[in-house]
């Protein structure tokens, strides 16, 4: 323990189940480490404790995994820049179940990001041709790396949810003829529909299901250095319940259709999609990003829609916020927590991996940061702080949980409750956002254990 920092508070051993104690502080002298057991006891917590009571009779949504990107990035770095032991360690370690921290949700592209080695879609064309028939579609580009590194993912955890979401369609379907900027031309709705519907089938041939799709990412941004695309809610819902829905129907594809994927701040823009009188059909939910406004907006869409789910598909850390600690609780707090509090079924964070340079990339971030960083010389991974955070959810939250009622967060105490389908386990994941130490008491099932809670740390409980 570094000096100054206080002990976790272990009380008298009580009589009741054992409770599983994993802990991360903000120092970072514990990273998700096994601390000793603490037991429930029949006796009534302390007054003076911050009580979380865990009521598995009231349950929400079931989740799908917690995880980040295999970008082009991602994928290129642990297959040209890690020896083949380097490698199939680092997957083991990510998608494994413990000793790894069992992540079972991740997020391709559909073509290029910024975070490719080169700009490309699955059929692009010279200056001034169409390709209307799309006979010229091949994820080829996605062969030598991407694919491989979903597959071996696959083969690790067969609980696996990829999504899948285009930066661009091809530049010859857009009003500027580029992957850059633009908006869908009219008569493009119906190749774009075919084309998703293409690389579902594609990435089944090969092993690789494909569970949901977006529609577009961030379709309200365009950038100016990497491919996107701007889609109003108007063609959002005209593509969805004109041609994609409808083309998906046609072909028997489950693959589920989301909504927005992109900021908190602009909810009314998945509302209007939402009112649309044919699109909601064909709607699963609505995918968000964390990068403008509050994580309330989840539980505002929500609850003018329950009918709908909800996915929180990528947010980044990056140099722009240095601190360990601060990022800890933050991460942790606002989306581990917060999104699910919020009806996430599922938590994606960006860039799976990146190196020592935030890169590589073409355009756009310059200054993210993966979950683990790989050094592009010697193939060793550093662990960063959405790691830890991913971890304290995805090692023991699994596939098929739900979750269950708790206190909401008081005086400085955040957490959420789970418990798992397999075996009935229950999961606490809390955070200590006060400058002091906290005495926390987890009331369930008539018994109650406390622990006290270091300054800026998170605890995940488990017991059966």
């Amino acid at each position: 323990m570094a000096p100054g920092e206080p002990s976790p508070g272990l009380p008298p051993p009580g009589q009741g189940p054992a409770v599983q104690v994993w802990l991360t502080t903000p120092t970072g002298s514990r990273l998700l480490s096994r601390e000793p057991d603490v037991r429930f006891d029949s006796g009534p917590p302390p007054a003076t404790a911050l009580r979380v009571v865990v009521d598995e009779g009231t349950a929400y949504q079931e989740m799908v995994g917690f995880g980040a990107a295999i970008t082009d990035a991602s994928a290129w770095l642990l297959e040209n820049r890690m020896t083949a032991p380097q490698r199939d360690a680092l997957l083991q370690e990510l998608f494994g179940r413990y000793p790894g921290i069992g992540l079972s949700f991740t997020r391709l592209t559909m073509g290029a990001s910024d975070f490719s080695l080169h700009q490309y879609s699955y059929d692009d064309m010279s200056p001034g041709q169409t390709d209307s028939a799309l006979t010229h579609f091949s994820i080829d580009s996605n062969r030598t790396y991407v694919l491989p590194v979903v597959q071996r993912a696959l083969a690790i955890n067969p609980q696996l949810r990829i999504m899948a979401s285009p930066w661009s369609p091809p530049g010859w379907m857009k009003t500027t003829g580029s992957l850059i900027k633009g908006t869908l031309l009219p008569e493009a709705y119906a190749p774009l529909a075919e084309y998703f519907r293409r690389y579902i089938d594609a990435y089944a041939a090969a092993g690789v299901p494909i569970y949901a799709i977006t529609v577009q990412n961030e379709p309200h941004y365009e950038p100016a250095d990497y491919p996107g695309m701007r889609l109003e809610p108007a063609a959002r819902a005209r593509f969805v319940g004109g041609y994609l829905g409808p083309r998906f129907a046609r072909a028997g594809i489950q693959t589920l259709i989301l909504d927005w994927d992109h900021n908190w701040d602009e909810y009314q823009s998945p509302l209007q999609v939402l009112a649309d009188s044919v699109a909601p059909r064909y709607i699963a939910g609505v995918a968000w990003h964390c990068y403008g406004g509050d994580v309330s907006a989840q539980s505002v869409v929500h609850d003018a829609h329950p009918e709908k789910d909800v996915y929180f598909t990528e947010c980044s850390g990056g140099e722009w916020a240095p601190s360990f600690a601060d990022d800890l609780k933050w991460f942790v707090g606002t989306l581990m927590i917060g999104s699910t509090r919020g009806w996430a079924k599922g938590v994606i964070l960006w860039n799976l991996a990146l190196d020592e340079h935030h890169g590589p990339h073409t355009g756009g971030c310059g200054d993210c940061r993966g979950v683990v960083t790989i050094d592009s010389s010697t193939g060793s991974v550093s662990r960063n702080v959405e790691y830890y955070a991913l971890g304290h959810a995805s090692r023991f939250v699994r596939p098929g949980a739900r979750r269950i009622a708790s206190s909401a967060g008081v005086g400085g105490l955040e957490n959420v409750a789970f418990r798992n389908g397999d075996d009935g386990s229950k999961v606490v994941l809390a955070v200590n956002t006060a400058a002091a130490p906290l005495m926390v008491a987890v009331v369930w099932a008539g018994m109650s254990f406390r622990y006290t809670l270091p300054a800026g740390a998170v605890v995940t409980f488990v017991w059966s």
